[in-house]
């Protein structure tokens, strides 16, 4: 499965030279160099995904409100900066056409993506200020769906993240967005107005 890459001489349609045999010989060396190296990071970093994947979903969608309505969110940490989520798609989730509605794939990114943002900023309550999502595929009635959330920076007031949400190992819908940190309940806020 290793592809020979062309070099000048064949694109320009010329007869090989030493030089395209050298060339070839480099490319074979660079490309053995590369599945070695590539092979052994990705053990280590599969080896040590097992590790820290082995923590349990936890329920996110506790409290009354849209959410817990819509079926709940299991949420668990994988690293530092990455977070895990799923859902269980069920008949009110699906829209006309008979595949989860794009709307509760944007809540579903927003609710997990939003704990994971007020997680790793360690703050409670944080609010999107900004969600761009991209609708890759679909799913229907039963299917599993699984974000994987990792957050890029935190600032003082802000957390930045990227997510990706999967049905079967497929990527359905992807999405960047900016979290605000308020650090104060929105009660405390809406007496003060």
């Amino acid at each position: 499965w290793i592809e020979r890459l062309a070099t000048d001489q064949e694109v320009l349609g010329s007869t090989p030279s030493r030089r395209t045999n050298k060339g070839k010989y480099e490319n074979i060396f660079r490309k053995i160099c590369y599945i070695f190296l590539h092979n052994s990071f990705c053990n280590i970093s599969i080896n040590d995904n097992i590790n820290l994947m082995s923590k349990k979903f936890i329920q996110i969608s506790t409290k009354p409100g849209f959410m817990k309505f819509n079926g709940g969110i299991l949420l668990r940490k994988i690293s530092k900066n990455e977070y895990e989520f799923k859902v269980k798609v069920k008949k009110n989730h699906l829209n006309q056409a008979g595949i989860t509605h794009g709307g509760y794939l944007a809540s579903v990114i927003d609710s997990g993506s939003g704990t994971a943002a007020r997680l790793a900023g360690k703050v409670a309550p944080c609010v999107t200020i900004s969600l761009d999502i991209k609708f890759i595929g679909a799913s229907t009635l039963g299917d599993e769906l699984i974000g994987n959330t990792k957050i890029q920076k935190i600032t003082n007031t802000m957390v930045f993240l990227i997510c990706t949400l999967r049905c079967k190992g497929k990527i359905i819908a992807s999405a960047s967005g900016i979290w605000k940190k308020i650090g104060k309940s929105f009660k405390n806020l809406k007496n003060k107005t």
